[in-house]
């Protein structure tokens, strides 16, 4: 007899307000924020100060994340909020924000202050332009459809992004990985991925930051010398590991199970917030404007992970 079990939410009041709270105007629009509107620090070269700082623009963005606004409508609501809270504050023109988020990509990096001991890598593929599904379906992809592939590293025990990345489409997962461990922070001890992280580099990174490895190896992986390539070591025990529990699938699955490596899935689940919040598709169309709009909504994303989460825990159905 096979038992079937459902996952019920037991924290449900708790989290229903937290879902509520996301579309407060005053998490968005804090005290602080206000307090650094305005640009503090003189300019290191000769011209003109900055009107607003950097603060103001990626808070600008965030709340255009959260609310899904064009940038002309996105002016218009700064400025009815300004007026309606009584502040003496000057609002950033539509052209303004566009201009200035090509450059705040180069000074945005980590996106919290957690010190996480594991890190899961997670990438999945966003639209920037082109056909909707329902015309590929009907009549095929055209030339014009573009997507981008957001890669991110997420902590497993308080569902926060550590750290984001945006590339082409055709950018390998290890390969950006690989980059993104030197900004991961120096507590970091595990490091959990699918397949696509089964790459030598991204091994050799993992090794020489003190990481371990949680990566089931591809199909038909080979022992290699441990001499040469120290780092290989845990992905040589990865494959005896499944070959003595039986190989093939079921000695991958039960490997799976073992080691904890369903923890990865929790990457996946941040991944759907992610596009369940925001969309699976990006208003701007320069890249460097993009990884902005992802930072912006990486922050929004962890601001509304800690208003509150669901738990919840397995029961017979």
């Amino acid at each position: 007899m096979c038992l079937k079990y459902r996952y019920r939410i037991r924290n449900w009041s708790e989290y229903n307000r937290a879902l509520i709270q996301r579309g407060s105007i005053s998490v968005w629009f804090t005290e602080d924020a206000i307090s650094k509107w305005l640009e503090q620090e003189h300019p290191r070269k000769k011209g003109r100060r900055k009107t607003f700082s950097d603060d103001a623009i990626l808070c600008v963005l965030i709340l255009r994340a959260v609310y899904h606004l064009p940038l002309r409508a996105l002016q218009g609501f700064l400025e009815w909020l300004f007026q309606t809270m009584g502040l003496a504050l000057p609002v950033p023109s539509y052209t303004q924000i566009c201009r200035r988020a090509a450059s705040l990509e180069k000074k945005l990096k980590r996106l919290t202050s957690k010190q996480p001991t594991d890190i899961v890598f997670d990438s999945t593929g966003v639209k920037v332009y082109g056909e909707g599904e329902w015309k590929v379906r009907q009549h095929g992809k055209g030339k014009r459809r573009t997507w981008r592939k957001i890669h991110l590293a997420v902590c497993p025990h308080s569902h926060e992004i550590v750290l984001g990345e945006l590339t082409k489409s055709s950018a390998a997962d290890g390969k950006v990985a690989k980059e993104m461990v030197k900004d991961l922070p120096k507590r970091t001890k595990k490091a959990y991925g699918d397949g696509a992280y089964d790459q030598g580099p991204f091994y050799e990174t993992l090794y020489d930051a003190g990481i371990a490895p949680n990566i089931p190896p591809r199909r038909g992986g080979r022992i290699h010398d441990v001499e040469k390539k120290p780092w290989i070591r845990a992905r040589n025990d990865a494959i005896r590991e499944i070959v003595g529990l039986g190989g093939g699938d079921e000695g991958r699955k039960l490997w799976k199970i073992l080691t904890g490596y369903h923890t990865r899935s929790l990457g996946e689940t941040c991944m759907y917030r992610f596009k369940q919040a925001f969309s699976g598709t990006f208003r701007s169309r320069d890249i460097s404007r993009q990884k902005s709009e992802l930072y912006a909504k990486c922050i929004a994303l962890n601001k509304m992970t800690k208003l509150g989460m669901p738990k919840g825990r397995w029961v017979k159905a």
